[in-house]
């Protein structure tokens, strides 16, 4: 039993959107573990930052990863930073991971520079950059397929996506 897909990328790469069309159109649930989190500990991730910091995060995250990898004909997104734990990329080298990625002037907008993103605090663009040139490794490392998501639509992205894995 494993996920139909799972959609792995940087910020503002259009994760969730994309898992979303592509669940609907495939008639299958969609499991967004950054959602699962939160409705579990009851709170916003960037509370869970402030309150427990970014280790307690993280193992709320790799615990809810593992929970959703169990799950049979659904459509996953993982948070941007899910490829960092060495034992989740080893969990997605047996799934059907596919990369979206976006450039950063395109994550800035889409993110925006008000962001409640914890580890986006600061100067946005800066942060984002450090984080996707360090996390683009990892995300390539577990990539069945990469798709560009600069200047499309979500159908637009699905399309792609089923064609190439559908």
């Amino acid at each position: 039993m494993s996920p139909v897909f799972v959609l792995v990328g940087p910020p503002g790469s259009g994760k969730s959107t994309i898992a979303a069309k592509l669940a609907e159109r495939l008639g299958v649930p969609h499991h967004d573990t950054d959602t699962a989190i939160e409705a579990d500990a009851g709170k916003p991730i960037s509370d869970i930052f402030v309150d427990h910091g970014e280790e307690h995060f993280r193992r709320l995250e790799r615990a809810a990863i593992v929970d959703a990898l169990k799950d049979d004909q659904i459509v996953v997104s993982v948070g941007g930073g899910a490829i960092l734990d060495p034992d989740t990329r080893a969990d997605l080298a047996g799934q059907t991971v596919i990369f979206l990625d976006v450039s950063l002037g395109e994550a800035v907008k889409r993110v925006g520079l008000g962001v409640a993103r914890p580890l986006l605090l600061g100067n946005v663009r800066t942060q984002l950059r450090n984080l996707m040139e360090a996390r683009r490794p990892l995300y390539v490392e577990v990539a069945k397929l990469i798709v560009l998501t600069d200047n499309r639509t979500p159908d637009s992205i699905a399309d792609e996506i089923l064609e190439h894995l559908g």
